[in-house]
């Protein structure tokens, strides 16, 4: 619901910066930017979107800092609204004055993303555009950063645009079927109205099927490496860094816990895990490592099971294989610089097997391209024009779309009353606009604006 109070945050991190910038959004932004600002230069009027010095005072004429200000009229700004933006210096205690001088007029403090609810309430964003905010700011590598700006930009939006209004256009010619008689409006060709709605089915399952590619892009993926002592797991994990980050020794049992690190592969935001050798041992401690690899082989989105190509497998390597899921496993064939000895009969049920010497840098960009196969960047070129889906809520709105729609075909082919066709096709519709906000609960809307940060 549209609001007339005005309302303040910090739009910059937390703690010690070069410049701290506070924001004001609503009709009294610009009037409390007037009572606290001083300039050198006269002017009457703050002109939109040009920057003014000067200084802050609060109502008690104290000098609060030097600083630069913006206003941004309505509804040329982010929110539609009236908009000032302070910036200040970026110490806590200056940027907390600022913001009490405001509170103090009569602001109130931003709920979390209350700048872009705002902006969605004002029709500057649809939802899923409000959306795309959160994952363009928390974008972990290039490309899910260029997925959410799609989504921002429009994208998806118009697409799902360009489905509704297929649907309101044979929604309207059914419903005048059924409040004129024929003879009025003329008989309705079913199957001229049906053929364009199959062809949008078909782009929204591939729009749906999406998700997989989309939700790696957004929250990333847990890669493991498994396998017995000595195989050169950590010598993989550092090649795959690009740097020193694992102990390496010919000693067996040198890695007795996890180890994590993030990085981008193959344009994937990844986490990347160096377990313990699995194999059987006495050792406490050595042990507990051995249960934690085990444990993340059974939640790791994929494997990389390493094995010494130049020597046989052995009970070891066999054990190791025994915690892999073959579905989510890429066997790499560590020490490719050696004579290779391994007996590939023993791994038929792997279909990805990749050989690499990690000690030499050889065959990485072999392995990442599998990694990224597996991963989805097949699926991610397929579905072209940027377009994908990385909410789960988007998915599922799509997938009652979908459902509805074949409900429609059904009732086409069995031949049913206009009334329940033009029903099938408002369901469509509806779910459609779960995803742009047309007619998204407000409870859900609460929900989605509330993962923002304050100050967006």
């Amino acid at each position: 619901m549209l609001t007339l109070d005005t309302i303040v945050a910090p739009v910059t991190p937390p703690g010690e910066g070069g410049v701290g910038i506070v924001r004001l959004s609503g009709p009294q932004a610009v009037t409390y930017l007037k009572n606290s600002f001083r300039s050198k230069t006269e002017h009457e009027e703050f002109e939109s979107h040009r920057l003014y010095y000067g200084q802050l005072f609060n109502a008690d004429e104290v000098r609060l800092d030097e600083v630069l200000a913006v206003v941004m009229r309505s509804p040329r700004s982010y929110t539609g609204e009236d908009v000032v933006e302070v910036h200040c210096h970026g110490g806590m205690q200056i940027i907390r004055s600022v913001l009490d001088m405001f509170l103090i007029a009569g602001a109130r403090m931003a709920a979390p993303g209350e700048f872009t609810q705002r902006a969605f309430l004002h029709g500057r964003l649809d939802l899923s555009q409000a959306e795309a905010v959160v994952d363009v700011i928390k974008a972990r590598s290039e490309r899910s950063g260029q997925v959410a700006l799609d989504q921002l930009e429009g994208h998806l939006s118009r697409k799902i645009y360009a489905y509704s209004d297929q649907l309101k256009s044979a929604l309207a010619l059914l419903e005048a079927h059924i409040d004129f008689p024929d003879d009025e409006v003329g008989s309705l060709d079913l199957a001229s109205l049906v053929e364009p709605i199959h062809a949008q089915v078909d782009e929204m399952v591939a729009l749906a099927n999406s998700f997989d590619v989309g939700r790696v892009l957004r929250e990333g993926v847990s890669i493991l490496i498994l396998g017995r002592p000595n195989v050169g797991k950590s010598s993989l994990m550092n090649a795959l860094l690009g740097e020193a980050r694992a102990i390496v020794t010919d000693v067996a049992g040198t890695t007795r816990d996890t180890l994590e690190e993030s990085l981008v592969l193959a344009g994937f935001p990844v986490r990347l895990i160096d377990a313990a050798g699995v194999r059987e041992t006495d050792d406490p401690v050595e042990k507990e490592g051995v249960r934690r690899a085990s444990s993340k082989a059974r939640s790791a989105d994929l494997i990389l099971l390493v094995v010494d190509g130049s020597i046989p497998l052995n009970a070891e390597d066999r054990l190791a294989i025994s915690q892999c899921q073959i579905d989510k496993t890429i066997v790499v064939v560590n020490k490719d610089d050696k004579p290779q000895c391994i007996d590939f009969s023993q791994l038929v049920a792997f279909s990805h097997k990749v050989s690499v010497s990690a000690k030499q840098l050889a065959g990485l960009d072999s392995l990442c391209a599998v990694i990224a196969e597996r991963l989805g960047q097949d699926g991610l070129s397929a579905a072209g024009e940027g377009l994908v889906v990385t909410e789960k809520r988007h998915k599922d709105a799509l997938l009652r779309a979908i459902a509805s729609l074949n409900a429609f075909f059904e009732g086409v082919h069995l031949s049913a009353p206009y009334e329940c066709l033009a029903m099938d096709l408002r369901e469509g519709l509806n779910s459609l606009g779960l995803i742009t906000g047309e007619t998204t609960p407000d409870e859900i809307l609460d929900h989605i604006f509330s993962r923002f940060c304050i100050g967006k």
